[in-house]
């Protein structure tokens, strides 16, 4: 089972990652969110299976267990000779996987119920002076702005500010962003990948407020403003809002130039391909386990 945890734990992670560079700004935004985040979350759960099925064997090769459940466990533990030490790091890893991800899960359901309530016409202004922005999502969701935001802004300019963050809302982004967050929590070495996604669902609400608008330069200046002005929100940051960072210039520089052309739709499909090979190796490893337990009961 050795090549089967070198696979999907070890080498597919920093694969998906590298797929994702190479195809970074060559794919339409919103489709390449949804397979990106999509991907990485099967990539951590393949890992995830796969650490649990290693865990499993670790626990089968326990003297102890054999006799109390009838099996040899020394068949159990010659099927990782020479690789003693894997069962028992996935086990540690596993433990540590499902820590984070419960952190994670549990940090973002605070910072839902941190956020104001919804109020008519999916607007919520909040009086405060530091500027801020943000979509939360619901049923209805809607925006939040402060009101030290709307004074940086023009009247076009808060249009086109509302615009995005009303893109966020219809495309569901935050289920995107939240998924990937747990991946990334499952897995640390999807960083990357998690960081991506919130790049691209941001491109993705930047080309639809666009469209929707009629005026690109209006867009890119009002997400110039706002990053400028705004600090690190904990709301913002938590729920994916047009907030100040390192990928501001490069949303902005979209924004200013033509529509670009993007890559065949087919290249999307790389990053679910990398994803699905871990699905299959997976199977694999469950299938070997299957049968060494078989072996190990005869």
């Amino acid at each position: 089972m050795f090549d089967h945890f070198l696979w999907s734990v070890v080498i597919v992670p920093p694969l998906a990652v590298i797929v994702v560079r190479l195809l970074a700004d060559r794919l339409a935004p919103g489709r390449a969110a949804s397979v990106v985040a999509w991907s990485a979350v099967t990539v951590a759960v393949t890992s995830t299976i796969n650490l649990l099925l290693l865990s499993a064997h670790a626990l089968a090769q326990v003297p102890a267990v054999g006799r109390l459940l009838g099996w040899s466990a020394s068949v159990v533990a010659a099927d990782t000779a020479g690789v003693e030490w894997v069962p028992w790091v996935s086990l540690a890893l596993l433990a540590g996987g499902l820590v984070s991800v419960g952190r994670r899960w549990r940090q973002q359901r605070r910072v839902l119920a941190m956020v104001p309530v919804g109020g008519p016409g999916g607007l919520v202004v909040v009086p405060d002076e530091a500027p801020r922005a943000f979509a939360v999502p619901g049923d209805p969701g809607h925006v939040v702005v402060t009101t030290g935001m709307r004074g940086l802004l023009t009247d076009q300019q808060f249009e086109a500010l509302l615009a995005h963050e009303n893109a966020h809302l219809a495309e569901r982004h935050h289920r995107l962003a939240r998924a990937a967050e747990l991946a990334v929590a499952a897995h640390p070495a999807l960083w990357w990948v998690g960081k991506h996604v919130d790049y691209l669902i941001e491109r993705a609400a930047d080309e639809r407020a666009a469209s929707d608008l009629g005026s690109r330069k209006t867009l890119a200046h009002a997400i110039g403003v706002a990053a400028l002005a705004g600090a690190g929100s904990p709301f913002a940051a938590a729920l994916h809002a047009a907030v100040p960072g390192g990928v501001v210039p490069r949303r902005v520089a979209h924004l200013l130039r033509p529509q670009p052309r993007v890559a065949p739709a087919v290249f999307v499909l790389l990053p679910a391909l990398v994803a699905l090979s871990s699905v299959v190796w997976t199977g694999e490893a469950a299938l070997d386990l299957a049968e060494l337990m078989v072996a190990a009961w005869r």
